[in-house]
């Protein structure tokens, strides 16, 4: 953790978690009027606010802006190199989940605005703004800056540049204003370039499972699964093939991780529901159910693999059912 005058942050990389190459993620904490400082980065960054609210801010390449306020269940997406920020609001600030597409981040190794202004000769950046040298030279060292106190902002509007055009396309979505698909065990809610066209290389799912519930054995055939789990207490089980499976418990605020095409579940073994997501280095979710594969696959085949008994084939479902109660 690294723990800052404006708030908190700590990381899980392929440093902390050698299995996580495609993705990495962090979990960051902002008190009322903390930033965490104008910077870009390589790697595209998807978020998922956790508690309070924040105001993000970013430009795309044709000077367009983008300012918005989020709150608990919002998301925003800022395409590699895109340069943005983040303060959290009152009353007290905002928690929030960010996942990059490329599993060697550092968030310790960002571009970040303080440090470029202490990198440049006084006279360049006087010659670049137009205005006498002298006028710097007094940045405040960047470690004093990354994640820092300031003043609130002021009504969403203030902050809206007058005389140019926002972004054609949000970095921001409601996700749980989306009408979930609703099982007896639970709720799913994905959303990837479908629904939020400016996330193409991160797709996601926010999964709710009930008491006893089953995120239904599956796997994903567009890339590795990297879950971060909200609330409750779950099991996941990874079966890797040629007579490899592991067994896993997990609970909020710790990180799983399922590489490409492995089979797998998650199971609410707890007394409170479970809430985690799942997300992909992808422009699109998708899923394939061992219960519906089954289904859709000729019976007299199934059972000459398995040997089911006739109850199991009867109740195998053509319709996908990604939770399923206990």
């Amino acid at each position: 953790m690294r723990l800052e005058s404006g708030g908190w942050t700590r990381q899980v990389t392929q440093r902390e978690l050698g299995v996580s190459k495609a993705m990495a993620g962090v979990n960051m904490r902002l008190n009322a009027g903390g930033v965490r400082e104008l910077h870009w980065h390589k790697a595209a960054e998807w978020a998922y606010m956790l508690y309070g609210s924040a105001r993000i801010t970013a430009i795309d390449a044709r000077g367009q802006y983008f300012v918005d306020d989020v709150g608990v269940g919002d998301l925003w997406y800022f395409p590699s190199g895109t340069p943005h920020s983040i303060q959290g609001l009152g009353p007290d600030g905002c928690e929030f989940l960010l996942v990059f597409d490329d599993g060697d981040f550092d968030e310790d190794n960002t571009f970040l605005i303080t440090d470029w202004f202490k990198r440049t000769p006084t006279e360049v950046l006087g010659k670049n703004f137009g205005v006498p040298a002298t006028m710097f030279g007094h940045t405040p060292d960047p470690s004093q800056r990354y994640i820092f106190p300031a003043p609130l902002p002021g009504p969403l509007t203030s902050d809206k540049p007058t005389g140019v055009a926002a972004v054609p396309q949000t970095f921001s979505y409601r996700l749980l204003a989306q009408e979930p698909i609703r099982t007896k065990g639970g709720t799913v809610r994905i959303v990837d370039s479908n629904t939020f066209p400016v996330s193409t290389t991160i797709a996601a799912a926010l999964i709710e499972i009930e008491p006893g519930g089953l995120r239904e054995l599956h796997w994903h055939p567009n890339g590795d699964e990297w879950l971060y789990y909200i609330e409750g207490k779950a099991r996941m089980g990874v079966f890797a093939g040629s007579g490899q499976a592991r067994t896993f418990d997990f609970q909020a605020g710790d990180v799983g991780y399922v590489p490409f095409g492995m089979g797998h579940y998650i199971e609410n073994v707890g007394d409170t529901p479970v809430r985690f997501v799942e997300s992909f280095k992808s422009s699109y979710y998708a899923d394939l159910s061992l219960n519906q594969w089954m289904a859709l696959t000729p019976r007299e085949l199934v059972d000459a693999h398995l040997n089911l008994d006739p109850k199991v084939m009867d109740a195998l479902l053509k319709q996908k059912a990604p939770v399923v109660p206990a």
